[in-house]
């Protein structure tokens, strides 16, 4: 293995010094794809790393929307990368059956042994059901829509508030990040707000070890399967932290079963007709399923109930707080967008006379926000250009042909390039790298319908997202909130870059100071 690294070292340094000597880079990215021997394409993934999804994109214009990734000999990282919407609706929706997850995902995604995330077949669809049912119910939607105001008034507000009147920079991305995890935490288990959004900023423990298990599987991905094996074996490196952030999640996620375990004992036993004037927590929901209904889950065992309180948290937390970092970044980028949302939000949402900079006017979350069609398109925009989810991987269980004339074998590793899909020349027009939120809405002044294959931020088809209209009610909600009542000035000197992980996030995060603002 220490000569395959020297090899592609060696190889890495030669490719930089004729990069820097040849005075044509655009004409360069056929050579970054060299498949060298032993080493493969590592060597020009290696200078391009730090920017690979933009070069991705680059070389996805300069030659055509799908090609094949070849890895280091004999570790099984070949992978076909397409941004193609022709393949991408073959493969997620008219030919979905023949993609799944597949063996590979699921060992790098172990963590989340049982949850939604890897299944596939017969238990995805009755575990998709299930979570459809409980999403949906009014017990559900009435906590969401609860915890989201009574967090936005007792831990945004005086958060902003307090930085306002302190002066102080703050990272907005980490704010969202707290903001989103105790929601989610909250709706999930049912448990009190852990407040870590809150003046002090507290480190909760949960969230830490959620983090170090996405960093862990965020380099499974990149590094050659025998080798992240070998260190999990071992207990060392990344491996040894996502073991123990494990056993931290599962400590903790225990106390979250045994206490809804026993409050549904109080209430006298599993009620599977929810009562509609109930609020219902997730975790309860899944430790109530009824598995005549839905065959091949198993509610009683705990493990179960983690892994799907784990993958819930993540997809709460992690995805929207990157949609409204990156929102309220493209923003600042772009004054006008932000004009025309606040003069939306305050002709259909007017404050009264008597409101002022402290208050938060009265209106219902789900009716109002769902006519402020600008602020949809602005999310949209953001979304299209930085969908919080970069990467989508399946795998075939049977040899296909896409319709882009790829042959992809039984059991290979496919890799669907949304972040490239929304930057596609071909896909979007000339203008794919501007934030136009105009380009969603039609002449009449309606939404224009997206096709999913093209604008994959929720995914398509038989797996699209579960908790979309959630997520858009609850980014909608905090950018009126924000927008309405407070400036926020971007800090200079920052980079402004996309970190190379499972989530979209900003690599260095977002400096901001917020300022009150008075209106009415």
């Amino acid at each position: 293995m220490d000569s395959i690294s020297s090899i592609g070292v060696s190889i890495a340094i030669i490719c930089f010094l004729i990069l820097h000597c040849f005075p044509f880079k655009k004409h360069l990215y056929r050579f970054f794809i060299i498949s060298w021997p032993v080493v493969g394409m590592i060597p020009g993934l290696v200078l391009v790393l730090h920017r690979v999804y933009d070069f991705t994109v680059e070389l996805f214009e300069s030659t055509e929307l799908t090609f094949l990734f070849k890895g280091p000999w004999f570790v099984g990282m070949d992978m076909l990368l397409t941004a193609d919407p022709a393949n991408i609706h073959y493969i997620v929706n008219s030919n979905f059956s023949n993609f799944v997850k597949g063996s590979d995902f699921k060992e790098v995604f172990d963590a989340f042994e049982y949850a939604l995330l890897t299944k596939d077949s017969v238990a995805w669809k009755n575990l998709r059901k299930a979570t459809h049912v409980m999403i949906n119910h009014q017990g559900f939607q009435r906590l969401s829509m609860s915890t989201m105001r009574g967090k936005l008034k007792d831990g945004l507000v005086p958060f902003f508030n307090h930085t306002a009147e302190e002066g102080t920079t703050v990272d907005l991305q980490e704010v969202f990040r707290r903001f989103t995890f105790d929601i989610t935490l909250v709706t999930v288990t049912g448990c009190d707000d852990p407040r870590s959004l809150s003046i002090d900023m507290p480190e909760v423990e949960s969230a830490k070890a959620l983090d170090d298990i996405v960093e862990g599987i965020k380099y499974r991905h990149v590094k050659p399967r025998f080798l992240w094996k070998l260190q999990k074996w071992t207990g060392v490196g990344i491996e040894k932290k996502m073991t123990e952030a494990g056993a931290i999640f599962d400590r903790v996620c225990a106390k979250y079963i045994s206490a809804r375990r026993e409050e549904i004992k109080r209430s006298q036993g599993i009620d599977h007709d929810h009562c509609d004037g109930e609020s219902e927590d997730l975790l309860t929901s899944h430790i109530k399923l009824d598995t005549t209904k839905y065959q091949l889950l198993d509610p009683i065992n705990d493990k179960f109930l983690r892994d799907n309180v784990l993958a819930l948290i993540l997809a709460g937390r992690d995805t929207i707080a990157s949609a409204l970092t990156w929102f309220f970044w493209l923003l600042s980028e772009n004054p006008k967008a932000m004009t025309k949302i606040r003069q939306e939000i305050n002709k259909i949402l007017p404050r009264s006379s008597s409101s002022s900079c402290q208050e938060t006017p009265s209106y219902d979350p789900m009716e109002c926000v769902n006519k402020l069609m600008y602020l949809h398109a602005a999310l949209c925009e953001t979304m299209r250009l930085y969908p919080p989810v970069p990467l989508e991987r399946v795998s075939p269980l049977e040899s296909d042909v896409l319709p882009s004339g790829h042959k992809v074998e039984a059991n290979s590793n496919i890799l669907i390039f949304i972040y490239g899909v929304g930057r596609m020349r071909a896909v979007w027009g000339e203008d794919a790298l501007d934030f136009k939120p105009e380009r969603w809405i039609s002449e009449t002044g309606e939404l224009r319908h997206i096709p999913a294959f093209k604008f994959l931020a929720f995914n398509a088809g038989p797996r699209i997202c579960l908790g979309k209209q959630l997520a858009m009610i609850l980014m909608k909600n905090v950018a009126v909130e924000i927008l309405q009542n407070y400036d926020i000035k971007v800090a200079t000197g920052q980079k402004f870059e996309p970190d190379t992980s499972l989530i979209l996030r900003m690599k260095h995060g977002f400096k901001v100071t917020i300022n009150k603002r008075c209106s009415g």
